[in-house]
């Protein structure tokens, strides 16, 4: 006999039923009992069955008891190993024989690939570096346990043998350079520095940072391709000024990468004539001389009137589209571009502000001599030194002391528009003004160029909110400026990240790449006390697509995936 769930209608009933042969020998089915629904049974069955098991003289098993697991916390593992394979791939694994052949008994390469990986990740301090270990996987890392004077001593190994390390990232810069035309991009910006004690030879010192105010800081200079790949950085106090470290600069960068033929791209900041006069005085290796664009400063637009005003009334007044020209200035190619719509705009913005800064000086003159005929109104008493000083106040806040002249000496408050400083300034309205020696490059190309320069803006962008490179708050220059290279690394796989995935088309920022890569956690779990058994999470379509884009294998299981 055996026990049969059949169905009538929408209702199930259990049955006790009986196999046997009929008289010709054919096999058979009769129900002996029904037990009832299917549905209602509870303890009614419980009871049937301990009967039918005393009968039988049988007992009911003990349940098997559950198996101890213990489960560790999941751990982060797809943007590590990504970044990991990136860091081997592009030879940044070459470090460990740079210092394996010193004094340090730490694994140095290992410490720098931890903190590096941390700016790319979730940028924290160094103290903040080891709690980030406690919630990732990092493959093949034989450290076993880090503590924080290791990442220090590390960050002081990398200063202490800095030009080795400059030889192996430039080593492994030159196969993703251009060696016929290598365009370079320079620029510089301000870092903010914390704490109050000094240094000796300390680069924190007060400047004028980017956001206007006083400030103690240190400069960072770095130098870019036009394909926006970082080939080298230093650090500068934080006084220097911008046309000093332009010359310097390209010297090292051409005594470290051969190659023919070097363009720098400087911004506005950098043009003087001193400083024209020892960039044409650079020659590359091969005794070429260094290629330079330069924009002019607006503050030297003065200079040009004369020089422009031909081409303003030949090709300018009559624009409905993008111009562009060239004029010769001190032996030099000025490259002229004018835009009528961004001329016009800037043009009624001025007006509309000058009449704005007219409307408030008249309403201040009304007050003054309604006071001098002794008439009263509410409010504070206005005097000619007060309406003086806010409105040169104002006037400054809108740039335009050249133009709304203010007569800071007269004891009565006056002012004057210079009309020739307002005509200057229309006629330079929507323009762009380039200094270059580049002999074959066509106006066109040389205003490119120089637009490309923004980029190097956007790698600073990164620097400051991805790679989070400041505040600072090292006391020491020299772990300010292994601070900065460890930055300068992260900046490097993060710019290789972005053209792999900008080649793939996928759409991804490299933020939004390691974001999702992130998922991909190792599991680790451990039955019966017996030994643990580790695992990752499944990949996802998008995730095998992010990890294809970046030229990465996917990570398995049965690589060693140490923990911290």
């Amino acid at each position: 006999m055996f026990v049969k769930v059949t169905t009538s209608g929408t209702r199930r009933y259990v049955q006790l039923v009986e196999a046997y042969r009929d008289d010709h020998g054919r096999p058979k089915q009769r129900t002996v009992a029904t037990l009832g629904r299917l549905d209602q049974l509870s303890s009614e069955l419980e009871s049937v069955i301990s009967g039918l098991l005393r009968v039988t003289g049988r007992s009911l098993p003990e349940p098997a008891a559950p198996p101890a697991m213990a489960f560790e916390s999941a751990r982060a593992l797809g943007d590590v190993w990504a970044l990991t394979e990136l860091w081997n791939e592009l030879g940044f694994d070459q470090l460990r024989q740079t210092f394996r052949r010193t004094r340090h008994g730490i694994d140095v390469e290992a410490l720098l690939r931890v903190m590096v990986l941390n700016r790319l990740c979730d940028p924290d301090s160094k103290l903040g570096v080891l709690r980030w270990l406690e919630t990732v996987s990092l493959p093949s890392l034989a450290v076993e346990q880090i503590e924080h004077q290791h990442l220090l001593r590390a960050m002081d190994a990398l200063i202490e043998h800095r030009d080795a390390v400059d030889q192996v990232v430039s080593a492994l810069l030159r196969p993703l350079l251009d060696q016929e035309l290598a365009v370079v991009f320079y620029d510089m910006t301000t870092i903010r520095a914390e704490g109050l004690s000094q240094q000796d030879g300390d680069v924190r010192q007060f400047g004028m940072a980017k956001e206007g105010v006083i400030a103690r800081q240190f400069m960072l200079g770095v130098v870019q391709t036009a394909d926006g790949i970082p080939l080298y950085h230093e650090v500068f106090d934080g006084n220097t000024a911008e046309v000093t470290t332009l010359k310097p600069t390209i010297e090292k960068v051409i005594q470290r990468f051969p190659i023919r033929r070097v363009i720098a791209v400087a911004d506005r900041g950098l043009l003087s004539t001193d400083n024209l006069a020892e960039l044409q005085a650079i020659t590359l290796p091969s005794g070429q001389p260094l290629e330079f664009i330069l924009a002019v400063p607006g503050r030297r637009y003065s200079e040009f009137v004369e020089l422009l005003a031909p081409f303003q009334q030949a090709h300018c007044l009559s624009a409905t589209k993008e111009v562009t020209g060239e004029l010769e200035w001190e032996g030099l190619r000025l490259i002229v571009a004018h835009n009528p719509d961004t001329a016009a705009d800037q043009g009624v913005q001025r007006d509309r502000t000058i009449a704005e800064l007219e409307r408030k000086a008249a309403e201040w003159t009304g007050k003054l001599d309604a006071q001098d005929t002794g008439q009263r109104r509410r409010g504070r008493k206005l005097s000619d030194g007060g309406a003086r000083a806010r409105f040169y106040h104002e006037v400054c806040e809108a740039h335009l002391a050249r133009i709304v002249r203010v007569d800071l000496k007269s004891e009565l408050f006056s002012y004057s528009i210079d009309e020739q400083a307002l005509a200057h300034a229309r006629l330079m309205d929507g323009k762009l003004l380039l200094v270059t020696n580049a002999a074959d490059l066509t106006p066109g190309q040389v205003i490119e160029r120089y637009k490309s320069l923004a980029d190097i803006e956007r790698g600073f962008r990164v620097l400051k909110s991805e790679i989070e490179i400041g505040p600072v708050y090292h006391r020491l220059p020299d772990r300010i400026r292994a601070h900065a290279a460890i930055c300068f690394m992260a900046l490097i796989l993060y710019r290789v990240m972005r053209q792999r995935l900008a080649a793939s088309q996928s759409g991804l920022s490299p933020e939004r790449a390691l974001s999702l890569l992130r998922r991909i956690q190792h599991h680790r779990v451990t039955l019966n006390n017996s030994q643990p058994i580790s695992g990752i999470s499944s990949i996802s379509q998008e995730q095998t697509g992010i990890l294809s884009a970046l030229r990465v294998k996917k990570p398995t299981a049965s690589k060693q995936l140490p923990l911290l």
